[in-house]
């Protein structure tokens, strides 16, 4: 597993308290945590007040003001390591990934009370870059016939790094057109050439912040009446399965996935994976693995999806809607937060 970078502002810079917690005194290097002030929070725990020497702990609380900032330290943290700071933090601290003067990001312990709505900000801001993103792609006509499915896939990588720099992807970037929009992310087909009467979907991750952003939209480029039935029932499912998730405080993965798996034969398709959303957050988000269905909206998940994480972030959705027509041979696909 990668190293992790970890910008600290209060006790764990530390020598005693990165002896106690680490077993070694830390190399770092200063760097500033831009937009956010510093406030004070009393501490009860014996065992951090114990190792700082001190009840009261400076706490980084949000405000969104670029001119305001943090000075502090940067180090390099094994992914033991960050278990460890995180065990030393208490509740009132939050870790979330943050920008730094230098331009990098890093982890940083923040206030609580106010993080989780800095880090919904920021999965919703992911969001809005993205779907600025797909209506760039359409204005310039970049899915159109006589095209390859990977002449769009680099055209969009080109034209996310125009609009926002060089913008990295957490997951491949995915366009599909006719028989392989039947196939579920995993799969890799042959690369195609778009013609004119497809149904073309994009399926794209950007990361924005630090923050990642996870879009799919479905583009039906002739007149089928029955792809753009299709394309129309993807968001009308998905909103469905958004208001069903919002009625139950208890929701599970399982009760979910049956809802959309549902909702899809309600209109006479049939869903196209074996999970129909998973988790999403900060990059590198919270362990999504095939073998851990605690990460998937999905049959067998019957954990509350409304949960916080190891860390105490609030877990944050998305929901996928793979709708397939497997006699027609195609299917669409839709996808953005579910939670936010």
């Amino acid at each position: 597993m990668s190293d992790h970078l970890l910008f600290s502002y209060g006790t764990l810079r530390l020598p005693q308290v990165q002896l106690a917690r680490f077993g070694r005194e830390l190399d770092g290097r200063p760097d500033a945590l831009v937009g956010f002030r510093l406030e004070t929070v009393k501490i009860t725990d014996a065992s951090v007040v114990a190792d700082s020497g001190s009840d009261e702990h400076p706490v980084a609380v949000p405000t969104s003001d670029p001119r305001d900032a943090v000075e502090g330290m940067v180090f390099t943290l094994t992914p033991d390591d960050l278990a460890a700071a995180d065990a030393y933090e208490v509740d009132d601290y939050l870790r979330v990934k943050a920008d730094l003067r230098s331009g990098e990001k890093a982890w940083v312990y923040v206030d609580a009370a106010t993080a989780e709505e800095f880090r919904a900000t920021r999965l919703l801001t992911a969001q809005a870059n993205a779907i600025t993103l797909f209506d760039e792609i359409v204005r310039r006509g970049l899915i159109a016939p006589g095209r390859t499915e990977k002449d769009v896939s680099d055209d969009v990588r080109d034209l996310a790094n125009e609009m926002f720099g060089t913008t990295r992807h957490w997951h491949k970037r995915i366009v599909r057109s006719g028989p392989n929009t039947l196939l579920p992310y995993r799969e890799n087909p042959p690369n195609r050439v778009v013609e004119a009467d497809d149904i073309v979907f994009c399926d794209f991750g950007p990361i924005f912040e630090e923050f990642e952003a996870d879009l799919g939209r479905t583009y039906v480029l002739g007149d089928d009446p029955v792809k753009h039935r299709l394309a129309a029932d993807l968001p009308v499912v998905f909103e469905a399965g958004r208001q069903f998730f919002a009625a139950d405080p208890e929701m599970t993965g399982a009760r979910l996935f049956a809802e959309v798996d549902r909702l899809a034969r309600e209109r006479g398709w049939v869903l196209g994976h074996v999970h129909a959303g998973h988790l999403v957050g900060e990059f590198p988000h919270e362990k999504i693995d095939a073998a851990d269905i605690e990460s998937y909206v999905a049959e067998g998940n019957t954990t509350p999806m409304r949960r916080i994480d190891k860390a105490g972030r609030v877990a944050h959705w998305i929901l996928e809607i793979h709708l397939v027509d497997a006699d027609r041979g195609f299917g669409g696909f839709y996808e953005q937060l579910l939670d936010l």
